[in-house]
């Protein structure tokens, strides 16, 4: 059993309520959590445009998951996916000590920030 950071963002049809999205959310969160991961920080993104459109539809509920888990769960929680017609689609990452080193500075604020700093005495 090796365990790894990932990064999981999925996309959720628009034409769903907001409890059918939150209801969704919390079905993948739940298959996550039920099989051993723990969820270092979830993000939902909100209804955002889409680059191109995918099934006819040009816009979608975005979800966002960082979590610590068995290498073996990825292969569960993506046939979830393609199992969920709600669901237009998926990408799932493994991080290495870089990206979650620069995610835990991101949510602290530190990413971007010396840079508002300088431009800031520069004014």
């Amino acid at each position: 059993m090796e365990v790894k950071n990932y990064e999981t963002v999925f996309i959720l049809t628009p034409v769903l309520s907001d409890v059918q999205m939150k209801d969704t959310v919390e079905k993948f969160k739940k298959v996550l959590v039920d099989n051993g991961a723990e969820i270092v920080h979830e993000d939902n993104w909100g209804l955002k445009k889409l680059a191109y459109p995918i099934g006819h539809k040009n816009s979608g509920f975005y979800q966002f998951f960082e979590f610590k888990a068995d290498t073996q769960l990825i292969a569960t929680l993506e046939t979830e996916y393609r199992r969920d017609e709600r669901v237009l689609r998926f990408l799932t990452t493994a991080l290495d000590k870089f990206a979650v080193d620069y995610n835990e500075r991101k949510r602290k604020g530190l990413v971007g920030r010396k840079r508002t700093e300088e431009k800031e005495a520069q004014a």
